[in-house]
């Protein structure tokens, strides 16, 4: 237990470098602009008792008064909003903080007048209740067993553990802000002006914690730090940390073991057990009720996700993107959401999620954890493969994996009986019987035939005179990412050479507004006779990191060249698939 208590604490000390802590900082700096020397510890305090009561006991106090705990979330959502007027508008802050010295003194005799420990408390409360953090495997476990009303007093102390990690950085950072702002002379000068901007910041952090939109913002930054990710992976996996996890979530079950994936000389994959019925399901979104009995025939994915996990938003597109290429060929995907905190119960939450995240496969809401439990699943986000006579053949935890995963997929696809065009090594390219272009993929990572030498970070391109089959090319201004490229300026372009009947790609927008023009054997009408979709006027139409698709030759698979012309800057694009 001792191990666990300390990587738990380890696990909340490195929290502070999490994007999915960020969006608060400027709202904790902020707070610690104004009032006294106590309020830093206030508002610390306030985060990590009202998350952790939150997480801990909101299941509990649901089953005892039954309302939709939504509600708190736009309570706190509506005191940081306001809290940020107060900054905008000073008059407000000395009015609430009079109601506050009032409320403080009718409950407690000692005089707190001055040090801002209370209204630093109530900010932090605010903050706690709206907080989802990036889940590992630990807190993960903490959710899951809070959320089935199975806490107990280990729970708690690893919660306890978790919060201590969290609450130390959030403190010096929050102190940290406070000294800053009150002994420099240069920055004392502009106060009232800062605040204001302040102000601004946590109005627009209320408004995107209240659409949802602050998890997609945290997606992006998540993309473009990857590496964190890894390694709280890494952390929380170690095979002390593990074991701890197992007996904490059940004493007597055996431990679990990943297996192997495919490599790319597999010709079958291991029956590795019966696959569960889905059980416990509160409502099924895009689909009637399904069983794995109604299923049979068909290869079905299982991808339990909950719609905050920002690592369950990151593979989304994937998931997308082969339930659209396979899903003619006996492949069905079926979304277990499983929500990691209370709110994320609410239907209508879930349904906005599915089409914020063009999902159109079925999604079933397992509020009770039931499906989780049959599967003895952990983790978000989990897939789990199952071939056409029901049985288990794969499964993956978290991210990554993609080409694997994709891989296993085809193998069972080609068991019901259908042909699919898999990706070929360079050994097995033959132009000569056509085959369809492999997933191409834009980062430096596994970038492959690209026409030109690719630079790693910021550089310029030049297309070149003629381009080869299944290549690609840049011109203009480039970021060139490991996992991903940005167009930078105005007017770069992206080439693509493809032999399919159907193009898609995987598209994070700056805005909703971005332009992307879809030219096709550079003739700019023809793709008003080619375009998918997602292609409008000769534009794709932008709205949320997804999979889209920009060309749909109509089952008709031949050889085109694509050229992508990108109208603002930022446009960040991640992988070409493409449909038979």
């Amino acid at each position: 237990m001792g191990i666990l208590l300390v990587f738990a604490f380890l696990s909340g000390l490195v929290t502070i470098f999490a994007p999915c802590i960020w969006p608060l900082l400027p709202i904790i700096l902020s707070s610690s602009t104004t009032g006294g020397k106590k309020k830093p510890l206030g508002i610390t305090l306030g985060i990590i008792v009202s998350f952790g009561i939150f997480t801990l006991t909101i299941s509990y106090i649901v089953s005892l008064i039954p309302f939709d705990p939504t509600i708190l979330r736009y309570i706190a959502v509506f005191v940081i909003g306001f809290l940020g007027l107060t900054l905008m508008v000073p008059k407000l802050t000395q009015i609430l903080e009079g109601y506050v010295s009032k409320l403080s003194s009718s409950f407690r005799p000692v005089n707190t007048t001055g040090t801002g420990f209370t209204s630093g408390f109530i900010t932090g409360i605010s903050l706690g209740i709206v907080w989802t953090p990036c889940a590992g495997p630990i807190l993960a476990t903490i959710a899951t067993l809070a959320a089935t009303q199975a806490v107990n007093f280990q729970i708690v102390l690893v919660t306890v553990a978790y919060l201590i990690g969290v609450g130390i950085p959030l403190y010096f950072f929050s102190l940290l802000g406070q000294s800053v702002f009150s002994k420099s002379r240069f920055l004392s000068k502009y106060t009232g002006r800062i605040q204001q901007i302040f102000g601004v910041i946590m109005i627009l952090t209320a408004v995107a914690i209240a659409t949802n939109y602050d998890r997609t913002l945290q997606a992006r930054l998540l993309d473009a730090f990857p590496s964190y990710s890894q390694f709280i992976i890494n952390l929380e996996t170690a095979e002390p940390v593990k074991k701890e996890l197992d007996k904490l979530r059940n004493p007597d079950a055996e431990e679990q073991i990943d297996m192997p994936f495919p490599k790319a000389s597999d010709t079958s994959l291991p029956v590795i057990t019966k696959a569960p019925d889905f059980v416990g399901i509160e409502n099924w979104l895009n689909s009637d009720s399904l069983t794995i009995e109604s299923l049979r025939g068909k290869v079905v994915l299982i991808d339990f996700w909950t719609y905050t996990c920002i690592n369950c938003i990151r593979t989304l597109p994937y998931v997308t993107s082969w339930y659209e290429k396979y899903k003619d060929k006996n492949f069905i995907v079926v979304g277990v959401h499983t929500p990691e905190f209370e709110f994320e119960k609410n239907t209508t939450n879930v349904a906005n999620a599915i089409k914020q995240y063009n999902i159109t496969y079925p999604v079933a809401q397992d509020n009770d954890y039931a499906t989780w439990r049959a599967y003895d699943n952990h983790y978000w986000p989990a897939k789990y493969l199952i071939d056409k006579d029901g049985n288990i053949r794969y499964f993956h935890f978290g991210e990554g994996k993609y080409e694997e995963t994709e891989k296993a997929i085809q193998m069972l696809i080609k068991q019901t009986g259908m042909t699919v065009d898999e990706k070929t090594t360079a050994e097995e390219d033959s132009f000569s019987a056509m085959p369809q272009t492999p997933e191409t993929y834009l980062g430096y990572g596994r970038m492959e035939r690209f026409e030109g030498q690719i630079k790693p970070g910021l550089n310029s391109y030049t297309f070149p005179k003629t381009l080869n089959r299944d290549s690609i090319a840049f011109s203009g201004t480039w970021d060139v990412q490991e996992e991903k490229s940005i167009s930078t300026k105005q007017g770069s372009q992206l080439m693509l050479k493809f032999y399919a009947s159907k193009v898609f790609l995987v598209i994070t927008p700056k805005s909703s507004e971005d332009k992307i023009q879809v030219i096709i054997d550079r003739d700019a009408d023809a793709v008003d006779f080619y375009s998918g979709k997602d292609v409008v006027d000769g534009y794709v139409k932008l709205d949320v990191p997804r999979l889209y698709e920009l060309i749909d030759l109509k089952d008709e698979a031949s050889e085109h060249e694509l050229i992508l012309e990108f109208e603002n800057e930022g446009t960040e694009v991640y992988a070409f698939t493409f449909g038979g």
